[in-house]
């Protein structure tokens, strides 16, 4: 995708793109790239609001290279509710570093900030077109929040590897994808969303949920994204896993991966071959949902992989649970995401 495909045109929706980066040459072809994505939004849509968390200079940097296109602004805790992800030790002085989760942190801050009731939340990797946008915000008329799905925009073997997760779940459900549009209202009525969870797509949906709101997944519109680096990926496969430990009925499926393996390994290469196809077609199916035109016919091929990754990261989070949590930015995240029926007591309570 690239910013001939956005269209002029304005749509009654502020986006906001909460990121941090950490700066440096290495990241100069990233600052030119967003700048022409978001000079390209800004006639799509009516407001853009940045949230960056950035440190000074960096911040500076982007400022500048984007000030023209978007609403630059740091993030504020006070936008999160009182008594909601406060820690002790060093992350609790002042700031966003206070709540464990910095990117809900930027999130509300640019919902509190924006000027429009329709908000399309997007992470700095992903890249909506005037047609996504459209779709999204069209669904919020009868809506409080709604989730699209993530295709990646280029596919390198990593990304073919990550999409065979997409695929599995669009089959089965739905996936998380890395934006959604909601309801700006709605979000401040229940007062924004836990800033202690890891899995915070999942509380945001579950929140409002709980207060009574409607959330609908559209799995017919598609959204780009960009590939993360071989590294980033392979950083994310346990912390993706961990996620899984506040849905008790994919985590019980997901523990059963290796031993079932492992039986069929002693039954011979056949039992093997039948799950791993079993895999693929599922993926297929997947595919076919999303659009076989947006992702490549080889990446089915790559769920078996994607599976037996997960039934062993999966061990590894329950280890990192047992630790006092998985690593996320210099500390540790206990809590995957909340369940509704604890969302429903605090909002009671609130």
């Amino acid at each position: 995708m690239t910013t001939a495909d956005l269209r002029p045109g304005r749509i009654d929706a502020t986006v906001v793109v909460p990121l941090k980066w950490s700066g440096g040459a290495g990241e100069s072809y990233r600052v030119e790239e967003m700048g022409r994505y978001l000079d390209g939004l800004r006639h799509a849509v009516e407001e853009i609001v940045v949230v960056d968390g950035s440190a000074a200079a960096v911040r500076q940097e982007h400022e500048e290279a984007w000030g023209t296109f978007a609403r630059l602004l740091e993030p504020d805790d006070a936008v999160i509710a009182a008594g909601d992800g406060t820690v002790s030790g060093p992350a609790a002085g002042g700031g966003a570093d206070r709540w464990l989760n910095g990117k809900v942190v930027g999130a509300l801050t640019g919902i509190h900030a924006a000027r429009n009731e329709c908000i399309v939340l997007a992470d700095d990797d992903v890249r909506h077109t005037p047609s996504s946008i459209t779709r999204l915000v069209d669904t919020l008329r009868e809506a409080d929040l709604v989730r699209p799905v993530n295709v990646f925009d280029a596919w390198p073997w990593h990304a073919r590897w990550d999409c065979a997760r997409t695929l599995l779940n669009i089959a089965l459900a739905s996936d998380w994808p890395g934006t959604f549009a909601l309801r700006r209202s709605t979000v401040l009525e229940v007062g924004g969303w836990s800033a202690d969870v890891l899995f915070e797509n999942l509380e945001l949906w579950r929140t409002v949920e709980a207060a009574g709101g409607r959330a609908v997944s559209r799995a017919d519109v598609t959204v780009w994204r960009k590939p993360p680096s071989a590294r980033q990926f392979w950083s994310q496969r346990v912390r993706q896993a961990y996620d899984d430990l506040a849905q008790p009925e994919r985590l019980l499926v997901e523990l059963a991966i290796l031993p079932t393996l492992l039986l069929a390994a002693r039954r011979g290469p056949r039992p093997v071959g039948v799950l791993a196809t079993a895999a693929v077609l599922l993926a297929a199916h997947g595919r076919r949902r999303i659009g076989p035109q947006h992702v490549p016919p080889s990446v089915p091929l790559w769920a078996p992989v994607w599976v037996l990754e997960r039934g062993v990261c999966i061990w590894l989070a329950l280890g990192h649970r047992a630790g006092g949590g998985v690593p996320y930015h210099g500390r540790r995240l206990r809590i995957a995401a909340h369940s509704a029926r604890e969302l429903r007591r605090r909002l009671a309570r609130r």
